[in-house]
């Protein structure tokens, strides 16, 4: 039998990953906005850049997983939660629109490998555990990010964006060098005995892997159409003014982290695809109560009840990848984050296209039917469940389903 106290450090080293990756990318939030004047440029060059940022992301995540395949989760982990610590600093000292574009890239490149390596090595950890901490690392994610953007801004405003591109620099250096001792290896044995190995290819050939993909896409564009499109929304079609048309995000957002938090417990307790199916119909029945809402009050209400489904429903696609029969956890988890968020990339666009001829109401109805059709594919993670310890032979979820 393994040391608990070494799977439980474990566990809270991928907490302090993700937090140091949130953190990260709420600090670079509020510096965004500075790029316009510091590089006279326009808001369409500042949507190209950011672009850039999310087009590194995505064709660095592929990459990462074949790292990880070779490496592993932990070598892996190490080496990108160390190159995150530079690279924000980098993107603000850039002097001219030719280094800032690939100091951009960069970021994106090397938040994006990170992102693949801490949930790889959070697979590892469910295993060692035999118990689900997906949804809560993602938690802590969001709570890096909160953090991160809400001192930055009053750092900048106090200490110039060059002062608090360094301090979030030290202050991500100290979480990620404190946490990497205890990060865990892969398990010896992360495939039924018998089976093929994993496999390293770039591009995973097993259509269901993609298909996790779609439902990664589906599950989060919501996310973002929220977030782009809500405040504007309640404006326009429900006539709310500046201060409530905000609180559409920030309750869905609110509700997202609570329930990540408490989302291992469920999922731990009722399994990963009867949370998966409820989640989505919980989503889809906000999503909705915000098409239908009558005043903006309770398009606020109803966008909070989609935040609490959509809250578990990425992580668990991850736990899913992470365990796919036949792939290695990164290759897994690097082509479900890579289709998921390539998507994002072009969702907000097409979603205010869509919108400027039928209207949000019939837009954000629309996105509860992508809702609906991941609950009915909740079956297809049922591998988020397989997360056998090395040494305990399961969890109870697993063994029940034998």
């Amino acid at each position: 039998m393994s040391d608990p106290r070494t799977a439980w450090r474990g566990r809270w080293a991928v907490a302090a990953m993700f937090l140091a990756n949130g953190f990260t990318m709420g600090a670079w939030a509020p510096q965004i906005p500075l790029l316009l004047p510091r590089h006279d440029i326009s808001e369409f060059t500042l949507g190209l850049l950011i672009l850039a940022l999310g087009l590194g992301a995505v064709s660095a995540m592929l990459f990462a997983g074949r790292l990880i395949a070779r490496y592993g989760s932990q070598k892996v982990l190490r080496a990108f939660a160390l190159s995150i610590v530079p690279v924000l600093p980098a993107v603000v000292f850039s002097p001219s629109l030719w280094l800032l574009t690939p100091a951009m890239m960069l970021l994106g490149a090397l938040i994006g490998c990170m992102d693949v390596a801490m949930n790889a090595s959070a697979v590892a950890v469910e295993r060692k555990l035999g118990r689900a901490i997906m949804s809560s690392s993602h938690g802590f994610w969001s709570l890096g990010g909160f953090f991160g953007g809400a001192l930055g801004g009053w750092l900048i405003a106090h200490w110039g964006a060059e002062g608090q591109a360094l301090w979030a620099a030290t202050v991500a250096a100290v979480m990620v060098i404190a946490a990497m001792p205890f990060v865990l290896p892969d398990p010896p044995h992360i495939h039924p005995e018998g089976s093929e190995a994993p496999r390293t290819a770039l591009i995973p050939r097993d259509p269901a892997i993609w298909l996790l993909g779609i439902l990664a896409l589906f599950s989060m564009v919501p996310e973002g159409a929220v977030l782009d499109w809500a405040a504007l929304y309640l404006q326009q079609e429900l006539g709310s003014d500046v201060a409530r048309s905000g609180l559409a995000f920030a309750f869905f957002s609110g509700a997202m982290a609570i329930m990540r938090f408490a989302g291992d417990g469920v999922r731990n307790r009722f399994g990963a695809v009867r949370t998966l199916r409820w989640s989505g119909l919980i989503a889809a029945a906000g999503m909705l109560g915000g098409a239908l809402a009558p005043t903006d009050l309770i398009a606020v209400a109803s966008f909070a009840v989609s935040g609490l489904g959509v809250a578990n429903m990425v992580p668990i696609m991850f736990s899913a990848a992470g365990n796919h029969p036949g792939l290695a956890p990164g290759a897994g988890i690097a082509a479900v984050t890579m289709f998921g968020y390539s998507g994002i990339l072009v969702a907000p666009s097409t979603i205010g296209f869509v919108a400027e001829y039928v209207g949000f109401r019939f837009t954000y109805g629309a996105l509860a039917l992508l809702l609906i059709f991941v609950a009915l594919m909740a079956g297809r993670t049922a591998a988020a469940d397989g997360l056998h310890p090395v040494e305990a032979g399961g969890t109870p979820a697993a063994k029940a389903a034998k």
